[in-house]
């Protein structure tokens, strides 16, 4: 059964000489000479463009031989053009290929990616660090596709979809009429080398680690993604703080230089427990800043998601023992609380 989720969906500064020991022990390289991953993103979005110039038919049977699961899906959920069973969806095609939108796109997508050598060294290094934790896990084909501006990433059936149209970068010149689906604190990340951190974010997300729906709590969720950016930094060393959790450099400054209040905050507050989500929901949303917190609005999103990576730092850091398989598997964030001695200043 296919199962398709469509998800719109990065080290800055040292302040003391623990930190430099916490960090260079977190993003020791490992040996990956004899792990084996090669991964070609597949361009469905050339081979899909072939629709324009050869037979529709002969082009589709190529199309649903080639990608399997999705090409059902790109035509059903990214186009809504219906099933592929039959032919009716050719009609919509034509409309897609002469439609002024689609050729700026292509020309666009085209500009910026003339092939995708960067990204295909990049997620190969990624999923080698994969395969050296989880020797036994099955890596997606990898896809990259025109998403009509929907979805950055999409996960199926064998696959994972890179939606290219969302990764043009920052100044192109689709976005500003995109601001209420993306805003500008979204859109100035819809950049290139954001590609594998969300590739690898959405993987560990949607496929390996799903959260359980079951922990309500904001610690449940606060430790639960802090596990999920730990492990964006042990798969990808050397990609920065800031392009993994989506911050700019102020933000994770003033994280850093705020991170006792932050804590405080929420221990004052009694926030730990609370299960209500309306009440916890902006301490873990994208956002352009945290109601309530910093004098000009200057303070970061997401401060539950920085605050729990932080303690599974510590946590992992007094713990050299345990595995990031281990770490994944722990269900009890109040167990990682505990004994990370978590203390900001």
């Amino acid at each position: 059964m296919t199962a398709t989720r469509f998800n719109a969906k990065q080290i800055y500064l040292i302040f003391s000489i623990g930190l430099i020991l916490a960090s260079c022990g977190r993003n020791k390289k490992v040996d990956l000479s004899n792990i084996q991953a090669d991964v070609k993103i597949e361009r469905f979005d050339q081979d899909f463009d072939a629709m324009r110039t050869k037979p529709m038919g002969t082009q589709a049977a190529y199309l649903q031989q080639k990608y399997g699961a999705f090409y059902p899906d790109f035509i059903s959920r990214v186009l809504q053009a219906g099933s592929t069973n039959d032919t009716v969806y050719f009609k919509t095609l034509r409309e897609v290929f002469n439609g002024k939108a689609y050729t700026d796109l292509k020309h666009d997508v085209e500009a910026t990616y003339p092939n995708m050598d960067a990204q295909n060294a990049s997620l190969t290094e990624a999923f080698k660090y994969i395969k050296y934790y989880y020797p036994q896990k099955k890596l997606p084909k990898v896809y990259a596709y025109f998403s009509g501006f929907q979805a950055q990433t999409s996960i199926g059936d064998g696959y994972f979809g890179i939606g290219l149209d969302l990764f043009l970068g920052a100044n192109s010149r689709f976005y500003p009429a995109l601001t209420n689906a993306f805003p500008h604190y979204l859109s100035r990340h819809f950049t290139p080398d954001n590609i594998t951190p969300r590739v690898v974010e959405g993987m560990a997300r949607e496929d390996m680690f799903p959260e359980d729906d079951a922990d309500r709590s904001l610690l449940g969720k606060m430790i639960y993604n802090g596990k999920i950016m730990y492990f964006m930094d042990r798969i990808m060393p050397d990609v920065a703080d800031t392009t993994k959790i989506g911050y700019t450099t102020e933000q994770l400054k003033w994280c850093n230089d705020f991170k006792g209040k932050i804590w405080a905050y929420f221990l004052e507050e009694n926030l730990l427990y609370e299960t209500d989500y309306p009440k916890i929901q902006k301490y873990l949303s994208e956002a352009p800043f945290t109601p309530g917190l910093g004098e000009r609005n200057e303070s970061a999103p997401k401060l539950a998601v920085w605050t729990g990576w932080q303690i599974v730092r510590e946590y992992m850091d007094k713990h050299p023992e345990v595995t990031l398989p281990q770490l994944m598997a722990e269900k009890d964030a109040q167990k990682i609380l505990n004994q990370s001695k978590y203390r900001p200043k």
